[in-house]
This record gives C-alpha cells, structure tokens and sequence, in this order.
C-alpha cells in the first residue's frame, strides 16, 4: 500500500464533509483524469454546481479544493475533472486514487454555474479552458436545459489535443443518452479548439469569439452575441474569463448571480 492509500484508508466524516468510495478512474492523458464516486442519497445538486472534495492532508486534516460536478444532477454517481499538479498538495494524491479508495464529499452543493442564474434565453454558450469543461459536462445531460434553450453551444478551449476530455462523447453529440441524446442531437454544438498543436481550430476562445468561428454552428443567428437573445457561461482561466466577461459587457451584456440572473455568469469562488 503506498503512502497516499494509507492516508486514504483513515478517512472519518464529519458534519460536514462524507466520506464515500471511489468507483471509477480515468486518466486521459498527462496532464487531466475523472473520477466518479459513490453519492449519498440525501446529497442534491443543480447542474453545474460545485462542491468540496478532498483527502486527509500531512498534518491530519481534510485537505480540500472545490470541484465542479461533471455529471448529471439525476445521476446515480458523481463525478468529476481534475487537472494533474506533481506537487500541488491535494492533487498530487488525487491522482493517484483508484477504485475502491475512500475520498471526502462536501455536503453542500453550491455556486453560480447554473441556469437559475440567467435570465430566458434562445443560445446558451458555454465557455470553458482546461478542467472548466466539468459544470457543462453536467448541465448537456440535462433535459431541462434544452427546454430552456433553443441552442446549447460548448467551446473547449486545451493546449494539447489529448486535452480534449469527453471529446467522443461531445462530438457524438450524446448519441448514447438516453434521455437527452434525442434533444443534444438538434440542439447541442460542440467547438473544441488546441492552442499548442496541430488541430483543425487553433486560437484561443477570444480569437473564436472576434472571427465568428465560435458561431459557425449557429447559423440562423448573427456570427456575434446578443445581449437580447444570448446567455453565456464562464469557466475556466481567469484571462480568458477576464478578457470575455469585458468583451459581453461592452456588447450589453450584464452578470448574472443566483440572487438577480443576468445575461452571463462565471463562478466567483473559483476566480477570487
């Protein structure tokens, strides 16, 4: 048993925190692997929350990091993207959990990446760099999301082509859903983009953005946003955050939040 699983093996909940088994592992390349984990079944979520997850840390205590649910909010297990740090203090043991593994859940869901958040709309444009494709992994398997709106646009911007976590399942466009593919098949577009490699897109989100390349899929529309008729999500890098939410809000478009939904939104706790 190595050190990590040791550690693994003395986890205690509390009332904050569950601890539940690690039921499956996905290294995609690298640098990014999934997991998924036993839920409780008093445990609820709106798709594209977060949550805390986490492991006992050297001194004794949970060492914890927010991470956006990846699956569904009806699915039976949780699950979750995360990057690959050798030395950063939770990740360097994540990844190395297996299956089997005990692992600490938060018990309260929260956060902004939610369609409450925003107010009707007919496209939906979610924005994601790296590991900030997890909430929209969440909300495209989400019936409900496709009442809502009459498009569902993921963009997914990596460095590496192998970056390019659920690409398969993203380009079949949900053909394997039972409950969705039908809807994603009409109303889902997928834009992934590698920044560090040969690919058939190559630029940046921002670049996608300027050129109308971002909305090549959405042809009964304008090639650009509308405040109007547009609502968009943000996760990911904070330039690219940074840099898009100044470019909505000099096209109109005003920040959305649980409390007073708006035109787009990105999660605060995540970008400071």
């Amino acid at each position: 048993m190595t050190a990590a699983h040791a550690v693994l093996a003395s986890l205690e909940p509390s009332a904050s925190l569950s601890v539940e088994k690690v039921l499956s592992v996905h290294h995609w390349d690298e640098h990014l692997f999934s997991f998924t984990i036993s839920r409780p079944a008093s445990f609820r979520f709106r798709s594209g929350e977060f949550v805390m997850i986490g492991l006992q840390g050297d001194n004794g205590k949970p060492l914890l990091r927010a991470y956006s649910v990846a699956s569904p909010a009806y699915a039976e297990e949780l699950e979750f993207l995360s990057i690959k740090v050798p030395d950063g203090p939770l990740t360097s043991k994540l990844q190395q959990i297996k299956e089997g593994d005990d692992i600490y859940l938060g018990r309260k869901p929260t956060g902004t990446l939610v369609t409450d958040a925003l107010k009707p709309g007919r496209r939906l444009f979610l924005l994601g760099t790296g590991t900030g494709l997890a909430p929209w992994m969440s909300i495209i398997r989400d019936p409900d999301v496709y009442d809502l709106f009459d498009q569902v646009v993921v963009v997914h911007s990596v460095r590496k082509v192998s970056d390019l976590a659920y690409r398969d399942l993203l380009e079949s466009k949900l053909a394997d859903d039972p409950l969705v593919a039908d809807m994603a098949a009409a109303q889902l577009n997928y834009v992934p983009t590698v920044t560090r490699e040969p690919f058939h897109t190559t630029d940046r989100i921002t670049v996608l953005i300027e050129d109308g390349r971002l909305f090549a899929g959405s042809a009964a529309e304008p090639p650009r946003f509308d405040p109007e008729h547009d609502r968009v999500m943000l996760c990911g890098s904070m330039a690219m955050i940074k840099e898009t939410a100044e470019h909505l809000e000099a096209k109109g478009f005003t920040e959305g939040s649980n409390a007073h939904p708006g035109d787009y939104v990105i999660e605060r706790a995540f970008v400071g």
